[in-house]
């Protein structure tokens, strides 16, 4: 087997086998014989056996190349030539010390080049940039293969694109489609198996390919890169001045690679998709952002049209809706967009502190009001003079008090427990409750004059079932900011478990929608949050509908809404759906024999 010896300064010599087709030299660590010279380009020159002779070229047409003292861009090698490329000397010998054999030398490249694979690997594992990807990708190929091209093909909306293109000196190959075969592409698009082509020109199936003819193709290797059964795309490489290059070793080394690559632009496609989605969630936040609360929906912007309204006035709100619809967060907007933004906003949870405790946490207390008042004690109008004071729960207020609230309110004042001093207050008051609060007057347990005390303006927050596309906005803005906060590795959600999130109907609102997401963003041990991973079981679910029978129970909910709009005028009804009257009177008789109705009676 034929040796290159190379005498190091201060580190004695050393021996390359030159086993290879293509044996590349160079001061890069990359290649196959590194020459310690700073001057000598990465990839300087390299031998190429053509199965009878060794033949040495620089890859640059001006790269220096001496040969027993001659300057050569090309030499075919002798026993015993020297050879000098830049300040390092090497002797080439056809009969050296033993070597190993053939069958070694093969097994000793297979072992690079699946080290190479590994390192690979372990350098791309967190590189998510499909472009930095890509390139590095193709490097490592090119040197595996000892191509002087390569290109990855990506498949994108059924179409081959070239991604990248690059030499064997990492440079961009422009024009990269004038440079591909199509026929060799295509035919392994539909077979989505490997090819090897040892010398295109001379193959039966290709050597009348117009391209390949025109391209004067020799050696060619192209692998599909596979993801669960569809193609990917491609990894193409070739050399146009070796024929017989590849061989089926090349073949196994690059089908590991393609395999390998496939996940890994898979994955790295996956991410790109995801910070494309949260750049346009983002975008899509800002545009529906009011201060801190998100929503485009109808009932949404209403309320934002009130917030807006009221907010530069002292007048009293009554803010209205479920558990968990966001109430302080509206009293805190209001609050914000007010004259007194920059006085204190201070709340307090009416119904959450016992009976006894909450006149003094309101109006204060002097010192010996009651045992353990040891000193005097501000309540929270006075904490919150000259900025807004916004009571929660106001209908848990027993009525002892609301007549209190109802005197401070109107005077202005308030009394400390157990003083007599009335001290002067300037706020604002916001109220809210999830409590029907006319329910509440008619039996007896709220005060009608606080109410329109408290009510001059309402606010009536809509609960997250009827936000529409508010609620998925707001699931992913969420999983955007509890994943980094809680040390996820979630990045988005499943169309799974955006279709889940559609369909159920949030009885605790945003704050039931916020705990099942952090507690999936903590749990999830993947990239997507399925619906496994919100709690959601098929049977906590609505059942979907056949679209004829969703269709009917709109129209008959519909019809009953208009005749309850009309008090159950039936002529009225009628006039207003467009419709015969007779059409009504027939599904008043068809709802109250539970049959169902035809489209054609609407």
């Amino acid at each position: 087997m034929a040796t290159l010896r190379m005498q190091v300064p201060g580190k004695g010599v050393r021996v390359y086998h030159i086993y290879k087709k293509i044996t590349s030299l160079g001061r890069s660590d990359e290649v196959d014989v590194v020459l310690p010279d700073p001057g000598l380009g990465e990839s300087h020159a390299y031998i190429h056996f053509d199965g009878r002779d060794f033949n040495i070229a620089t890859t640059e047409r001006d790269a220096e190349l001496f040969i027993n003292g001659r300057k050569r861009n090309k030499h075919r090698l002798s026993h015993d030539d020297r050879i000098r490329l830049g300040i390092i000397e090497l002797t080439f010998s056809l009969y050296d010390e033993p070597v190993t054999d053939e069958t070694a030398a093969r097994t000793l490249a297979e072992l690079n080049s699946y080290k190479k694979l590994f390192e690979f690997s372990q350098k791309l594992m967190e590189k998510y940039e499909l472009p930095a990807l890509l390139d590095t990708l193709l490097d490592v190929v090119i040197q595996v293969t000892n191509a002087d091209k390569g290109f990855i093909v990506l498949v994108e909306s059924g179409e081959p694109v070239v991604k990248v293109a690059r030499n064997l000196r990492h440079e961009t190959i422009s024009d990269a489609v004038s440079h591909l075969s199509d026929s060799i592409m295509a035919r392994v698009m539909k077979s989505r198996t490997p090819l090897i082509i040892s010398d295109a020109l001379s193959d039966a199936e290709f050597k009348n390919s117009l391209s390949v003819v025109n391209l004067r193709l020799t050696s060619v290797l192209c692998v599909p890169m596979l993801e669960r059964g569809n193609t990917l795309g491609l990894i193409y490489v070739g050399n146009d001045n070796v024929a017989q290059l590849f061989d089926e070793t090349h073949l196994e080394v690059l089908t590991i690679f393609a395999a390998q690559a496939a996940l890994l632009i898979r994955n790295a496609l996956l991410v790109n998709e995801l910070q494309l989605d949260n750049k346009t969630l983002h975008q899509r936040i800002e545009q529906i952002r009011f201060g801190e609360i998100l929503g485009s929906s109808p009932p949404m912007q209403e309320v934002f049209r009130k917030v807006q309204k009221v907010a530069a006035t002292d007048i009293s709100v009554l803010i209205t809706g479920e558990t968990g619809t966001g109430k302080e967060l509206i009293a805190r907007e209001i609050h914000a967009r007010s004259a007194r933004a920059k006085g204190p906003f201070i709340t307090i949870n009416c119904g959450a502190i016992p009976e006894n405790l909450l006149e003094s946490e309101l109006f204060g207390h002097a010192r010996g009001a009651f045992t353990g008042a040891v000193a005097n004690k501000a309540g929270r109008f006075q904490s919150a003079n000259g900025g807004t004071l916004f009571l929660d729960e106001i209908g848990e207020m027993p009525l002892s008090l609301q007549v209190k609230l109802l005197r401070a309110l109107q005077e202005r004042v308030v009394t400390r427990v157990g003083d007599t001093h009335a001290e002067p207050i300037d706020i604002r008051v916001l109220t809210a409750t999830n409590r029907e609060l006319d329910v509440e007057i008619k039996a007896g347990r709220f005060r009608e004059d606080l109410y329109y005390r408290l009510n001059v303006v309402h606010i009536l927050l809509p609960p997250l079932r009827d936000r529409g596309d508010d609620i998925v906005v707001l699931a992913r803005y969420l999983v955007g900011r509890y994943s980094p906060e809680y040390g996820g590795k979630v990045r988005g959600l499943t169309p799974q478990a955006i279709a889940a999130i559609r369909r159920h109907r949030w009885p605790g609102n945003i704050r039931e929608l916020e705990n099942r997401l952090k507690k999936g963003v903590v749990l999830a041990d993947k990239a997507l949050l399925g619906p496994e991973d919100l709690d959601f079981q098929p049977e906590d679910l609505p059942s979907v509908l056949p679209l004829n029978e969703a269709k009917d129970r709109f129209q008959r909910e519909y019809i009953n809404d208009i005749l309850t709009l009309n008090n159950g005028n039936r002529t009225k009804t009628a006039r207003d759906l467009g419709v015969d009257p007779r059409t009504i009177f027939r599904h008043l008789e068809k709802d109250d024999s539970g049959e169902s109705r035809s489209d054609e009676e609407v």
